[in-house]
């Protein structure tokens, strides 16, 4: 349902019914890419929920919610040639970095700063700066 708000038509509230939108391999890939880590946090969601004591994972499942809705929300509108993918774009690549910055601060020694430390700089930190690409990237007309 909140795809739904967030993905609302552009066009007077009609969808426009004209043919397909004709995307470029880049901005295609960067849309799947999108789509796929903000789908790939939603079994995560689940984990957290049944792994942390409950006063941590409203915290943790609260903040990876929000990501995945704001990566889905680029995601999709990536792929349908939505121009309006810039805001939620920003809104990713924020909480992507508060969540690598939180993940590092709150990490025990030893294993668990070496996993919060990969995934910061393998997942978190470059999604974040694709994600802030998106946002400031001036959009191309066709």
């Amino acid at each position: 349902m909140a795809l739904i708000a967030f993905n609302s038509p552009a066009t007077n509230g009609r969808y426009v019914t004209g043919g397909p939108i004709r995307l470029s391999t880049g901005r295609r890939w960067t849309g799947r890419i999108v789509t796929g880590a903000g789908l790939a946090l939603l079994p995560w969601l689940g984990y957290l929920a049944g792994t942390l004591p409950p006063a941590e994972a409203a915290a943790w499942v609260a903040l990876d919610a929000l990501e995945a809705v704001a990566l889905l929300a680029t995601g999709t509108r990536l792929l349908r040639g939505d121009s309006r993918h810039r805001a939620p774009a920003a809104a990713a690549a924020v909480l992507l970095l508060v969540d690598a910055c939180l993940d590092l601060a709150t990490a025990a020694p030893g294993t668990e700063l070496a996993t919060a430390v990969a995934m910061a700089v393998g997942a978190e930190l470059p999604l974040a700066g694709l994600c802030a690409a998106l946002a400031v990237r001036p959009t191309r007309k066709r």
